[in-house]
This record gives structure tokens, C-alpha cells and sequence, in this order.
């Protein structure tokens, strides 16, 4: 398994957030601030330059109105498409 943070499956994961992110309207400092975070957070993360632990994934999710399991149900399908 590639451990690389620019592999398919990271690409995947980014372009995920991206989507919901846009989907609800919200720029990236608009998450940000919804997570206490910097801008720059969000930026990294959908950029491919940071990795997410599950726990900041949850706290994303939730802000995003979603969750870990409708997540990983979408994240298996377009992997199993790759």
C-alpha cells in the first residue's frame, strides 16, 4: 500500500471534502472558522499537503452535515471504481 499522501486514495479523500465543502456553499475560511481553525487547515488538507486523523475527519463531516459511515460508504464505492 502506498503510504505517499499524494496517492489515488488521499486524491479521493480531498476531492470528497472539496465537493461537500462547495456543495453547502462555504468557502474554506467559512469551514475553517466553523472548526476553529485556520484557513490554512482546510487549505492542506484539500490540497493533499496534510493528512486527517479520523478525529478531525468526524469533526469535518459533521460541520459539513454528513457523517464517518454515509462517508466511507461514497469513499468505497469511487475506490472501487479506481
Amino acid at each position: 500500500m502506498e503510504k505517499s499522501i499524494k496517492s489515488n486514495e488521499h486524491k479521493i479523500i480531498a476531492d470528497m471534502l472539496y465537493q461537500l465543502r462547495t456543495a453547502k456553499g462555504l468557502k474554506q475560511l467559512d469551514l475553517a472558522m466553523l472548526l476553529d481553525e485556520p484557513q490554512s487547515f482546510v487549505s492542506k488538507y484539500e490540497s493533499g499537503e496534510r493528512r486527517l486523523d479520523l478525529v478531525e475527519l468526524h469533526s469535518i463531516l459533521i460541520k459539513l452535515g454528513t457523517n464517518l459511515i454515509d462517508f466511507t460508504i461514497e469513499l468505497e464505492n469511487r475506490l472501487s471504481k479506481t
